[in-house]
């Protein structure tokens, strides 16, 4: 039962504080005026065609004169205009949309602008707006003028005049820029490129004619193969690049299409991805990063659609199904025409990939029957150099690390060797290789650890095992502290005095040890009590090669007492070379190693008098 004594009352809105809303939160920048004037021209042409159809041409006339705080802007439609009460209607209340439906803003795509805000952006460049409607409906011509402080004043003209509406803007004090007549033209067909009606500039100086008709790959973008030249060259001026090659985009629907053009140099996974997207043709965003799938980082994309919904500042669209599935079919589009490319066109694919082999690679992961297809193009690190996987997968079975630091670890020694061994360290490529055998059962692909190269070392002969065994269980001695055991062996490249490996166990040990350094008491208790379990086994080993001068002179008998010290610095180098970060405890043997070389050059060098 409603309560009698309650009273009701309606929000106000403060209209400079709306649209200090509109200038520096919603909108991007005040030279969206521009566009929203261009909008309500748009849709009031679309009303007058499905008002009158007959003989009936759309135009938009734009018109600047004057210069600095003196200048002013015309922007002219001949389409529907307004009424008095339609005036009322949807210029006086923010949130009204002249576009009407019990469900209009998910259901009709005829209009661009729907949330009756554009005019008020005016504001942000003017203090005042003046509106000259005359309604294709009948009724006298209105005259509507607008201050910022949430007045208007509307009157009745005399005479006739054609249908349409006229919006005069004149320049505000910081706003002189967004009437230059050369910022004009630029804004005019950055936002109206794509409209299909002429917008025509007029100044004191000439006439021009902002967008001349739309070519017919528009309509269907794929025609755009026939007019190759001119498509790259609309690409160059519209986005401001040098292009070689393109990929038509569509939809089942046939409502969204557009232009994939590939970039001219490599970008990185977590480059931007800034595409034009045009709803009803006039720009909505120039900066639209989820019109494409993720791994489609190699192209940026000139869009034009009307199925989509735009946000409320008509610069982004709404995350949702119809969006998801529009990229789904853009994202096919671009494969499917790269799938193409293998069958018919193999060296234009080759020349893609060579320049976007992680978009690619992408790709593949996400889809087997593309990986399958273009694989043997992909590129990929081994230690025969840079190698596509058609040229690898020759080797069988294709030995490969699953991350960076295992490759870096062996691959001098793998190479001295003659062994091929791909790095698989970089994102995508352990995955690619390990999936291989799927789409090739031909070829047998196998991870391979750093410890799992030493079998290919030579092993000494038993008067050296016999003659180093003293030297040998000294190292291992030293190396105890550190969980690492000590082999001699003979191996190459001759340039490496040491190999350090891990096992996986002794990996986690380590990772976990170095936790416990920067972690709180507690976490280190905790980390402390699951290292445990790994304690016994975790042992890495230290490989010296005694086919190095440095480890055959250090094993000599002679240089026993030396043993100890050149061990950690030797162990210590091994970690460096390894790219192992290293421990507080590592840290500080480095530097009393280095401490004591030094005292012994200094004690060496007294005892010669400085001759030695």
């Amino acid at each position: 039962m409603e309560n009698q004594n309650q009273d009701t009352y309606r929000f106000q809105v403060n209209l400079s504080g709306m649209i200090n809303i509109l200038s520096n939160h919603l909108y991007s920048s005040p030279k969206v005026f521009l566009r929203e004037l261009l909008q309500n021209g748009i849709d009031a042409i679309t009303a007058r065609q499905a008002y009158s159809p007959a003989d009936y041409e759309g135009k938009i006339h734009v018109e600047v004169s004057g210069t600095s705080t003196g200048a002013t802007l015309l922007v002219e439609d001949n389409g529907i205009g307004l009424d008095e009460a339609e005036i009322h209607e949807f210029l006086a209340m923010i949130g009204q949309s002249s576009k009407r439906g019990e469900d209009f803003l998910s259901t009709n795509t005829s209009f661009i602008g729907r949330f009756g805000i554009g005019l008020l952006s005016c504001f942000m460049v003017s203090d005042d707006i003046v509106m000259v409607t005359q309604s294709a409906k009948g009724g006298p011509a209105l005259e509507w003028r607008g201050k910022p402080d949430g007045t208007y004043t509307i009157r009745k003209l005399e005479g006739a005049h054609a249908p349409g509406t006229k919006v005069f803007l004149r320049c505000k004090e910081g706003a002189e820029a967004y009437f230059e007549e050369n910022n004009l033209q630029e804004g005019l067909f950055h936002y109206g490129a794509l409209l299909p009606y002429p917008i025509e500039l007029v100044s004191d100086r000439n006439t021009r004619l902002i967008n001349p008709q739309s070519p017919p790959w528009v309509k269907d973008p794929q025609l755009a193969r026939k007019h190759r030249d001119e498509v790259l060259a609309f690409g160059k001026q519209v986005l401001g690049e040098e292009f070689r090659d393109f990929i038509p985009l569509h939809t089942a629907s046939g409502r969204t299409g557009g232009i994939a053009f590939i970039l001219p140099h490599a970008v990185n996974l977590n480059a931007k991805r800034n595409h034009r997207v045009y709803l009803k043709h006039m720009l909505v965003s120039e900066a639209a990063s989820n019109i494409l799938p993720d791994w489609a980082f190699f192209v940026k994309c000139l869009i034009w659609t009307d199925e989509l919904q735009p946000t409320a500042s008509r610069e982004h669209f709404y995350e949702n199904a119809q969006l998801e599935l529009v990229r789904e079919e853009l994202g096919n589009a671009i494969r499917e025409e790269l799938m193409r490319m293998a069958e018919y066109d193999p060296d234009r694919l080759q020349s893609i990939i060579s320049l976007h082999a992680l978009s690619m690679k992408a790709l593949a992961v996400e889809d087997s029957s593309f990986y399958s297809i273009i694989h043997e193009w992909l590129p990929f690190e081994s230690t025969y150099g840079r190698k596509t996987l058609g040229e690898l997968k020759q080797q069988s079975p294709l030995y490969f690390t699953a991350t960076l630091d295992e490759y870096r670890q062996i691959t001098h020694v793998a190479s001295a060797q003659s062994m091929l061994v791909v790095n698989g360290g970089y994102i995508y490529d352990a995955e690619l290789l390990s999936r291989l055998p799927l789409i090739d059962p031909d070829v047998q692909t196998e991870r391979l650890l750093p410890e799992e190269v030493s079998l290919s070392f030579t092993d000494i002969t038993p008067q050296e095992r016999l003659n180093y065994y003293e030297s040998v269980r000294l190292a291992d001695s030293v190396l105890q502290k550190f969980r690492c055991q000590v082999q001699l062996r003979r191996f190459k490249p001759e340039e490496i005095p040491v190999l350090y490996t891990l096992s996986e166990e002794s990996a986690q040990w380590r990772v976990m040890e170095a936790t416990k350094e920067v972690s709180t008491d507690a976490l280190a208790s905790v980390l402390g009590s699951l290292g445990a379990s790994l304690k016994e086994t975790a042992y890495a080993t230290l490989y010296f090669n005694l086919n190095n001068p440095v480890i055959e002179r250090a094993f000599h008998q002679a240089n026993q007492k030396m043993l100890p010290s050149i061990v950690e610095m030797l162990y210590c180098n091994a970690l460096m070379m390894g790219h192992y970060p290293m421990n507080r405890q590592e840290m500080a043997l480095l530097n009393q190693g280095i401490i004591q070389f030094i005292d012994w050059g200094l004690t060496a060098n007294q005892a010669t008098g400085g001759d030695e």
